[in-house]
């Protein structure tokens, strides 16, 4: 028999990693369950989003699903009309994506209002606890918000001691991000063809920095890190995609003083899913050097291409990456380090075969486990 399942957190139209996640949450589960996704009227007032806007601009979305637009961020009144609306459809579980405190009073109270009548079934599903950026009032909105829920399914380990430091009596459940592979769609052409769009020499050594740019996110690190690099070998090239959510100009200048503009190219803009191909396939290794992290959404993508990667030694970043084989693991926050780390790929790169080892690490830990994380839960609380 089939259960019901209600999954609550930005969907399409939305962009951006969370409402990938839901997406594939929403394919996995809807097989043999029956999913309802609650989706935003509204995320953030305009006046806070830092990007140029949050409703995906792509041609073709990855992942179509449907979904009821319900909940006002600001909007109390559609908190409420969320909890009579659940409360109708009666799910078999009440499942919440955590991922920003800014959320914490709207989903918080929508979660406390459903307590009574779903006692035991409410599940957080946290990609992260506190944000990477957080201001002081975050942990008393993460606080209020995942006090309402006696279960979590966390995807990193390091959101699993968080969880378990804060609430050590309450049932954590483990999964992980799933392999984003939905983007080989959006590319068909060659590295050759690719190099020739974005007017790259087939000779450079192409590294990828893909998303969003935010100070927690280390570019600065990996510029200073290039320095090093063409000292080394003056054909590696930095690829840099992705929408600034802070002053661009620093890097940009950064890149001038060190005299390497002619070794970088900056895409600054959201990234369309019909594009994503493009630039993975074009590049030789993708850099991720995060000065913290849970996860990564841009991890998964790299290995959906079979790319490896350099992470830093941050966060959840370590348990994906099996050093030597599917990449490199680095100190977080040294240019030196970073610059060691890219070396050693593409030394290593003549004698291993890292698509075949991502390959192997994506089936030996068996990243899509969601399914199987909510069929336990859903067994425990019937």
């Amino acid at each position: 028999m089939k259960k019901k399942i209600c999954l609550i957190g930005p969907a399409y139209p939305y962009r951006g990693g969370n409402a990938l996640f839901v997406a594939h949450v929403y394919e996995i589960l809807s097989h043999k369950h029956e999913v309802t996704v609650i989706n935003f009227t509204r995320l953030y007032p305009q006046i806070l989003f830092p990007g140029t806007r949050q409703e995906d601009i792509s041609k073709q979305p990855v992942k179509v699903h449907p979904s009821v637009r319900l909940i006002d961020s600001l909007n109390p009144f559609t908190w409420i009309k969320t909890v009579r609306y659940i409360k109708k459809i009666n799910p078999d579980l009440v499942a919440f994506i955590w991922y920003q405190p800014f959320f914490g009073f709207s989903l918080g109270t929508i979660a406390k209002l459903l307590k009574k009548q779903f006692h035991r079934k409410i599940l957080f599903i946290t990609e992260n606890i506190i944000s990477h950026e957080a201001m002081f009032y975050d942990k008393i909105l993460t606080k209020y918000a995942l006090s309402a829920t006696d279960k979590f399914l966390v995807l990193s380990d390091i959101v699993e001691k968080g969880i378990k430091n804060l609430y050590p009596n309450k049932k954590i459940y483990r999964s992980s991000l799933p392999i984003y592979d939905c983007y080989k769609f959006s590319c068909d052409l060659t590295k050759e063809q690719t190099r020739k769009i974005l007017e790259i020499t087939l000779d450079k050594k192409v590294l990828l920095f893909f998303g969003y740019v935010r100070p927690y996110k280390g570019l600065m690190t990996l510029i200073e890190a290039l320095h090093l690099l063409l000292k080394y070998d003056n054909n590696f090239y930095l690829l840099i995609v992705g929408e600034f959510y802070e002053s661009k100009e620093k890097y940009l200048k950064k890149i001038n003083e060190l005299g390497i503009e002619k070794s970088v190219k900056v895409i600054d803009k959201y990234v369309p899913n019909e594009d994503v191909g493009i630039y993975f396939t074009c590049a030789d290794l993708v850099v991720l050097p995060y000065r913290s992290a849970t996860q990564s959404g841009i991890l998964n993508i790299a290995y959906g291409f079979r790319k490896a990667v350099v992470v830093t030694n941050v966060g959840g970043l370590p348990e994906f990456v099996e050093d030597g084989k599917t990449g490199f693991i680095v100190e977080q926050g040294s240019p030196e380090a970073l610059s060691e780390g890219i070396k050693k790929y593409f030394n290593a790169s003549n004698f291993t075969n890292f698509p075949k080892n991502i390959e192997t690490f994506i089936q030996q830990n068996s990243f899509n486990t969601i399914e199987k994380a909510f069929n336990n839960i859903l067994n425990q609380i019937s």
